[in-house]
């Protein structure tokens, strides 16, 4: 810092009125005195202490060129053109060190009218020794003082540990007071190594991410308004290929003809009975209905009551829902003669999608209309009333996938095509929709989970894939893929544990992705199995 005292001495000396009379000659007096006294340095000293500010400028500007010539850790910048002996010795002034960014306008010279202009002093760190001797010298005696501070301060500590009672150091005088009665801390299982309730040590479960079993499905229709696929209590599936309907024991692997169509006909729909039976409905292309026995593997009868395709079945115990392309709905009591008791105007385009709840008070309908109608049920009867209750228009897309919930009366299910590509969920007691969520591909098909509360959507174009979703928050919990072309069905077994997914790619593949964890029972749910009122004997041949 000696160069930072040289300037403040300097400017100390202009402003005082008389001589210095404290403190030791400076260094560079000293090396001047050394050097027999330069007489321009000295005379400037003499007459420092009456002349004026400029003459103690001018005085300054000598003061630098004398260093510069006697002292080789400072550099003086000068306006003076160097000599031929000065180029030769390697002496260069800083004005000729021309450099990007810096100023080359000359210092004032001597001779220079305006003595206010002075040069800078510009010190040369690199050769100071005294000051690094300076600073070392420091360092130690700042380090002797720390060292006796911290040893002061560890006996300190040491006493005070010494008369401290065994225990916490830093706690309240106070005792904190409690929470009010029934608060729970929410952040007490994140920072606190209490036991951790069992109920939140575990929250998730191993899914399967491939397929337990692949079947072969050649010449499924690839068609989205038609449900091609169900699953019996019986464990049995009926799965319809073009004009054949095929049935598959589960339990044996079992595959069996029940039937085939003539000519151009196609089978567009199959539904079981409810509760177990043998019986299995199918909608054909020629707008009827036929029931067939599946133990004697015998057609029982056929009703009609559609102008168009039957693309859609559903059972209310002894009675048949059937939706068709012209967009009506006809209930067919089996066990009567007349069967068609009620046919209702439910959509103006085909109807896609048809499902009864599980306590059969409300039957949902889905068309390529974009609407879910909710119809409630006759009083006194097993099948509807003409007139809906709720008509939703928030689908952008046909309604196809419908799915009510067996655990929470009135809560149901719906997802759009292409267009739409939205599950939602609806609380039909009250009319509410309770959640959307955005898919990002068609919804095709919808089940819910007997055992979790959790629902699985098949999908089409462009992700082909099925997705597990939790309830009600509809958070994703799983994606299964391995379909090269959309899923267009999904039927759940009869446990409630295998997802079967028949997709476009002419492949049927069971998903395991309900398993139950061997520790625990199986969870009660709300609805209970419905026993087939069907008798073979009280059918109208």
């Amino acid at each position: 810092m000696a160069q930072f005292n040289y300037l403040n001495e300097l400017n100390s000396l202009a402003t005082i009125d008389g001589p210095l009379t404290r403190g030791p000659l400076q260094r560079w007096a000293k090396k001047t005195n050394n050097e027999n006294h330069n007489p321009s340095f000295s005379a400037s000293f003499k007459n420092m202490s009456n002349a004026n500010i400029s003459a103690c400028n001018q005085s300054m500007q000598k003061l630098s060129i004398s260093s510069n010539q006697s002292c080789n850790n400072s550099v003086l910048t000068s306006s003076k053109t160097p000599t031929r002996n000065d180029i030769k010795k390697g002496k260069k002034t800083p004005s000729k060190n021309k450099s990007p960014g810096r100023s080359t306008t000359p210092t004032p010279n001597k001779a220079s009218k305006t003595p206010n202009k002075a040069d800078r002093f510009i010190p040369s760190r690199s050769n100071s020794n005294y000051d690094l001797c300076h600073y070392m010298m420091s360092r130690e005696e700042d380090k002797g003082e720390e060292v006796v501070a911290q040893k002061a301060a560890g006996e300190a500590i040491g006493r005070a540990l010494t008369d401290t009672e065994p225990g916490r150091l830093l706690q309240y005088t106070c005792k904190a007071p409690a929470a009010p009665e029934g608060y729970q801390n929410r952040l007490r299982v994140v920072y606190s190594q209490a036991k951790v309730p069992s109920s939140v040590k575990n929250t998730t479960r191993y899914i399967p991410q491939a397929p337990d079993r692949i079947l072969d499905a050649p010449d499924i229709l690839d068609d989205y308004y038609l449900n091609l696929v169900d699953w019996s209590a019986s464990n049995i599936l009926a799965v319809a290929l073009n004009n054949a309907v095929y049935l598959w024991n589960a339990a044996t692997g079992q595959i069996e003809q029940l039937l085939s169509l003539e000519g151009s006909e196609t089978v567009c729909s199959v539904s079981w009975v409810q509760g177990g039976g043998s019986h299995l409905a199918v909608g054909t292309s020629s707008a009827t209905v036929e029931l067939w026995d599946c133990e004697r593997i015998k057609r029982l009868r056929v009703m009609d009551g559609h102008s168009g395709r039957v693309g859609s079945l559903a059972w209310n115990l002894h009675v048949v829902s059937s939706g068709a392309r012209d967009g009506n709905i006809v209930h067919h009591d089996v066990r009567q003669r007349d069967h068609a008791v009620a046919t209702l105007h439910a959509h103006t385009h085909e109807i896609c999608g048809l499902k009864w709840s599980p306590d059969g008070r409300y039957l949902a309908s889905g068309g390529n209309d974009n609407l879910l109608n909710i119809w409630p049920i006759a009083q006194g009867q097993h099948y509807t009333q003409t007139q809906y209750l709720y008509s939703f228009n928030q689908h952008l897309a046909a309604v196809k996938g419908i799915a009510w919930c067996p655990w929470s009366s009135g809560i149901l299910a719906s997802g759009g095509g292409t267009a739409d590509r939205t599950i939602r969920i609806w609380n039909v007691n009250t009319g509410a929709n309770l959640n959307t969520v955005d898919t990002k591909s068609q919804v095709c098909s919808i089940l819910w989970s007997t055992h979790y509360k959790e629902l699985i959507s098949g999908h089409g174009y462009a992700n082909n894939q099925l997705v597990i979703w939790k309830y009600p928050l509809m958070n994703r919990v799983a994606e299964l893929t391995g379909h090269i072309a959309r899923v267009l069905h999904l039927a759940l077994s009869p446990d409630g544990v295998t997802v079967l997914s028949a997709g476009a790619d002419e492949t049927l593949r069971l998903w395991k992705c309900f398993m139950l964890d061997p520790s625990k029972k199986k969870e009660p749910t709300d609805s209970k199995a419905a026993k087939s009122l069907l008798n073979m004997n009280s059918l109208i041949r």
